[in-house]
């Protein structure tokens, strides 16, 4: 269903610092001054409630590391307007869009937003816009700094490599090249069965049985659920684009045809909708595989997986030939990463199902047959991994780099993108503490005790 995933106007005189958080007692104020851009109390606590609203949190004293941010961002926004650099519009209108989107969903709708805000929505729209037009400009900025790094040569990376301490070089860790031979089970039986569960529902509710209860019982999204299947407020752009066309499609208590997402079926209910907006409940039922498709599956892969051992065929062939999985059956059964097109995987890049099929395994073996899931889903939020259709499987290592130090022979690529990463950082420290030292800056002495990064700031407090 899910389609995928700023700032307590309170005044200030005392400015508590502690463990906790830190808090304003009267009218807002210029906390700081950076050439002619003043900061503002309300510009500080605008941005904390904006991460307290997004569930953001920091080892640190927020404000202070809030403060530190936007001073940091105005050295980069003056520069960037000495460059005349110009804002990418494009880049503001699709920010402005997914942070109201963001907003509108998280705190449920444009009432609860601007309770929590103090503000109309349309003011909100406005310092938004105002803050990513200044941040399209401080990326620019950053990123002219970085570009003035030219690619390292190997003599660079050798030179680095000869002065660095072993101890700070990068240990890779170990890497897999695999390819599988998958086997789905059979869909069309397990979605009629589920499609026929969901009608038998969804004329139960026609019937007069509470959406709500149905939902409880049935429901196989967690999170819904236990609310009988209410979703909250929320932008419809967080959804996945057939489940928001049917649900804005339906006129409030009308209960929808089966719709199918990535996630599986659903029936839905739309209880209000406010322009691009809807809250709805829904009854979400995947399919369900017997366990005789398990077993015709894992028959059929065994049978392979002995042909292979034996020699009577290749693994590319029977890849070839027997995978239904059309992402690798064309090249010969070779797995690549959906994220990077790496063709070697990490083991936290792994499913876990296929990391405890391989992992006792040696260079040319063959695994078990196994019960997996593909990539055409979503990324679990609680299993941090893409969680698709149910598939099995059986896997062969082709290739095993162990984990080692990192080598200028074989690992030359990735220490040449860590020198440059490096250098990049360097210059932006670099850029950041000459313009600190060369730069007007004024910040209160309610800052005092902040522990900031840089150190620059301690000599520009207001005495």
């Amino acid at each position: 269903m899910i389609n995928k995933a700023v700032f307590t106007l309170l005044a200030a005189v005392a400015f508590c610092t502690g463990a906790s958080a830190q808090k304003y007692k009267y009218i807002d104020k210029t906390v700081a001054v950076v050439g002619n851009e003043a900061i503002l109390i309300s510009d500080i606590e605008s941005a904390v409630k904006d991460r307290n609203a997004q569930g953001y949190s920091s080892d640190r004293n927020v404000r202070c590391e809030v403060l530190e941010q936007i001073l940091e961002s105005k050295l980069f926004l003056m520069q960037a307007r000495i460059d005349s650099l110009t804002v990418n519009n494009d880049m503001v209108e699709s920010s402005l869009s997914q942070q109201a989107d963001r907003m509108l969903t998280y705190l449920g709708g444009e009432e609860k937003v601007e309770e929590y805000f103090g503000k109309p929505l349309y003011r909100l729209r406005q310092e938004w816009r105002k803050q990513y037009e200044e941040m399209s400009l401080t990326q620019q900025e950053q990123a002219e700094i970085m570009e003035k790094i030219p690619d390292m040569t190997p003599y660079d990376v050798k030179e680095y490599l000869d002065t660095v301490d072993k101890k700070n070089l990068p240990i890779i860790p170990i890497k897999y090249k695999l390819s599988q031979i998958c086997i789905y089970p059979d869909r069309e039986a397990a979605n009629l069965a589920v499609r026929e569960k969901l009608l038998e529902l969804r004329e139960r509710i026609i019937n007069g049985e509470k959406f709500s209860t149905l939902a409880r019982i049935y429901s196989e999204d967690p999170g819904s659920a236990r609310r009988g299947g209410e979703l909250g407020m929320a932008s419809k752009s967080i959804f996945w684009p057939v489940f928001s066309d049917a649900a804005m499609a339906l006129r409030p208590g009308v209960i929808s045809q089966i719709v199918e997402t990535p996630d599986g079926f659903h029936i839905i209910e739309v209880i209000e909708k406010k322009g691009d907006m809807f809250n709805a409940r829904h009854i979400l039922m995947k399919p369900k595989y017997t366990d005789a498709d398990r077993e015709k599956a894992f028959k059929t892969l065994d049978s392979l997986r002995t042909e292979i051992n034996n020699q009577a065929v290749t693994f590319p062939m029977a890849a070839a030939f027997y995978s239904q999985d059309p992402a690798t059956r064309t090249n010969g059964g070779q797995m690549a990463d959906p994220n990077t097109g790496s063709a070697y995987f990490e083991i936290d890049q792994l499913k876990p199902e296929d990391y405890r099929a391989i992992k006792d395994l040696k260079e040319g073996e063959i695994s078990l047959p196994v019960e997996s899931t593909d990539n055409d889903g979503r990324e679990d939020q609680v299993k941090d991994y893409v969680v698709g259709k149910t598939i099995y499987k059986i896997i062969r290592i082709d290739k095993i780099i162990p984990a080692h130090t990192a080598t200028f022979e074989d690992d030359f690529s990735q220490i040449q993108r860590q020198v440059k990463m490096d250098k990049q950082m360097k210059a932006i420290d670099e850029f950041l503490d000459g313009k600190i030292k060369e730069t007007h800056i004024i910040i209160d002495p309610m800052f005092r005790d902040c522990e900031f990064k840089r150190t620059g700031w301690e000599s520009k407090f207001n005495e």
